[in-house]
């Protein structure tokens, strides 16, 4: 052991480089997967972004190639199926001989009336929440295993919430913040949580592919899902977390560059809570339950 740790390179600037990575992150034109695009954009990687719309496409890759080091592409694809997620696949074949970092960050979500809740609902977060994240995990196993190896191995990094672990969104009576008073997000945090439990079956199927699979399951931070609940209910949401605050940029950044680095090759099929403790701690602070989206 001792030989081992003098013979080792444990220098941060080994250990966390990011210029040799080729990422895809879905979802990447907002919220958390714009946030985990631009990690790696300031760390020197070459970033391909998807998602619906073009316009904000190009307004978050222009945005991020302004800030550099690294460069970022973009293409447009509907994940609502399997279909649109092997187009995608295969549109990154032809842009890419190989990927490092796969981030799956395509979701939505949908605050409804408990007895009257869509099926629309149902059908709609499971496409997009949960089998979007296997198809491109398949779609792509291709070119994440490309030159991978057991001690630089492939990185898939899928992004659930901490609604997938525990019941706030539905059981608050608020909606979770994620829907207007009345309301609940019934179908959300049941897609969450088969996104983690889909986590830890690739992981296992994929680990000796050398591709890693893990996933971060966030509690509140700021994007367009989570727009409604800080707009109506900050204070309380605020008052759930025992650190004070919500999660910020550099939160959710450094988690996703930690899980893509060589200090976390040996990491397979973690569900890793970002919620400031306020879930394992208990917390309670006056607001609404803790409520996590």
């Amino acid at each position: 052991m001792t030989h081992a740790a003098s013979t080792a390179d444990l220098r941060a600037s080994t250990l966390f480089s990011f210029t040799n990575h080729v990422v895809l992150v879905t979802g990447g034109a907002t919220g958390l997967g714009e946030i985990a695009a631009q990690a790696f954009i300031q760390n020197g990687s070459r970033v391909f972004i998807a998602s619906r719309k073009e316009s904000e496409l190009h307004s978050t890759s222009t945005r991020l190639n302004a800030l550099g080091p690294g460069h970022c592409s973009y293409i447009i694809a509907d994940l609502k199926d399997k279909a649109g997620c092997l187009a995608l696949c295969a549109e990154m074949q032809r842009q890419t001989d190989r990927l490092t970092v796969l981030v799956n960050s395509t979701g939505a979500s949908w605050g409804d009336e408990y007895y009257d809740y869509p099926e629309e609902a149902w059908d709609k977060l499971y496409s997009l929440n949960v089998k979007s994240v296997f198809y491109m995990t398949v779609g792509l196993e291709g070119l994440l295993g490309k030159g991978a190896t057991m001690m630089d191995p492939g990185r898939v990094v899928n992004i659930a919430s901490m609604a997938g672990i525990q019941t706030g969104d539905v059981t608050t009576g608020e909606g979770g913040g994620l829907s207007r008073p009345g309301t609940g997000t019934f179908s959300y945090g049941p897609s969450k949580a088969a996104t983690i439990h889909l986590t830890k079956t690739t992981a296992s199927k994929l680990a000796p592919k050398h591709i890693m699979v893990n996933v971060i399951c966030p509690g509140v931070f700021p994007s367009r899902m989570t727009n409604f609940g800080l707009e109506k209910f900050a204070d309380a949401l605020v008052q759930g977390q025992p650190t004070g605050r919500i999660g910020t940029p550099s939160d959710f950044g450094g988690l996703v560059l930690f899980l893509a680095s060589k200090g976390a090759a040996h990491m397979a099929g973690n569900a890793i809570e970002i919620d400031g403790g306020a879930t394992l701690s208990g917390w309670r602070g006056g607001g609404r339950g803790g409520s996590r989206l």
